[in-house]
């Protein structure tokens, strides 16, 4: 018995492995940025559970990921290379700059997050040139239809962690490197919007003229608003962090501008895919459970409550922080809901593996009867 336990452990780790969706690093991020909400409202214990639970998910998503990198090297490289799976990748970056961002924050841990910030910028380097690069270059080639999906935006997303992460940490430099690592973040909050432009023309031209099923509407959706929160974060973190950066000061009326900016069409985003959710699950009923997706539409709620606290702060409209109050709530509730989800679906594959096979019954050998009456 034991043996065959031993065994389908095994069968299973192995089918985890191989089946291991590279957006995982996904709960790291809703996880990191509602636990930051939490803390910027006072919500402590809250904010203190959620940093320890990434503390623990953070090394063994990484631990997951190498494992079928060495296991499986050829379904880990046609996933890099695949136009609906391969932006999923980009969640380790976004995941290493949240976290990041969570020592600083919360603890003010300057060090590892220094450390963090170089890493997330080598795997965001690695990551996005490998990734659009094999879009580029490969032969076979999906359709815009059944190609682009609002996963992509997690390049945004990644790119603007980069920057978040960057402004926290200029204040542990000294001058002048306090000023490079401001204008390494004003670059990548500016590359991110420029990757924000060209992808949402994509996706909305693929909402707009081509055919819409319910199960197009996939989670990574909410990232359109998402990646639009994040880039209102590291505005508002810019704008706070002026007085170190004299640049920055010239640059101040832009960078308030395009902070509302970004910060208007991400609050657009959510009446319009409230309402396509209630289309998907209310009109077309379509089933809802858990998906490891979802960790990526409870990321935006999360990034949304931050970011619109921060940006009441940093240029004193006050009246705004009506949103990140009701905001964390739902984001709470959000991530529960899916935290649920995943303890029970590894709970019915843990009962899968340890629940004993059953017994072979044995033929019955006839009886003395039995041979006389046939």
């Amino acid at each position: 018995m034991l043996t065959g336990t031993r065994s389908r452990l095994g069968a299973a780790l192995d089918q985890g492995v191989r089946n291991l969706s590279p957006a995982y690093f996904a709960i790291v991020m809703a996880t990191g940025v509602i636990s930051i909400a939490a803390h910027l409202h006072g919500l402590r214990l809250i904010a203190v559970t959620l940093f320890f639970f990434n503390v623990v998910a953070y090394p063994i998503l990484w631990l997951l990921t190498l494992l079928r990198l060495v296991r499986c090297p050829r379904e880990t490289f046609r996933d890099l290379i695949d136009h609906v799976r391969g932006p999923g990748f980009l969640t380790a970056v976004a995941a290493t700059g949240v976290l990041g961002s969570q020592l600083v924050v919360m603890w003010r841990w300057f060090e590892p997050a220094v450390a963090l910030w170089f890493l997330g910028i080598a795997l965001w380097i690695a990551l996005t040139y490998s990734i659009f690069t094999g879009f580029i270059i490969k032969e076979d080639k999906p359709t815009l239809a059944e190609g682009i999906t609002g996963a992509w935006l997690i390049a945004v997303v990644a790119t603007q962690s980069i920057a978040v992460l960057g402004v926290y940490i200029a204040a542990h430099f000294e001058q002048p490197h306090r000023l490079h690592v401001n204008f390494v973040a004003l670059s990548m909050w500016l590359w991110g919007g420029m990757l924000y432009i060209w992808m949402i023309s994509l996706i909305f031209y693929r909402y707009t003229f081509f055919k819409f099923s319910p199960g197009d509407l996939t989670p990574p959706y909410w990232i359109n608003m998402g990646a639009m929160a994040i880039s209102t974060l590291g505005g508002s973190l810019l704008i706070i962090n002026t007085p170190e950066a004299p640049f920055l000061q010239s640059l101040l009326p832009f960078l308030e501008g395009f902070t509302i900016f970004y910060w208007a069409t991400g609050t657009w985003w959510i009446p319009m895919l409230v309402v396509l959710m209630f289309w998907r699950h209310v009109v077309k009923r379509f089933p809802l459970s858990y998906d490891p997706l979802y960790w990526g539409a409870v990321f935006p709620l999360g990034m949304y409550t931050v970011a619109t606290y921060q940006m009441a702060q940093a240029m004193h409209l006050k009246f705004l922080l009506i949103f990140p109050r009701c905001f964390l709530y739902v984001a709470l509730v959000a991530w529960l809901a899916t935290f649920i989800g995943l303890v029970r679906r590894l709970a019915t594959c843990l009962l899968a593996i340890f629940q004993p096979a059953p017994e072979a019954t044995s033929p019955v050998p006839p009886t003395r009867e039995t041979e006389e009456s046939e």
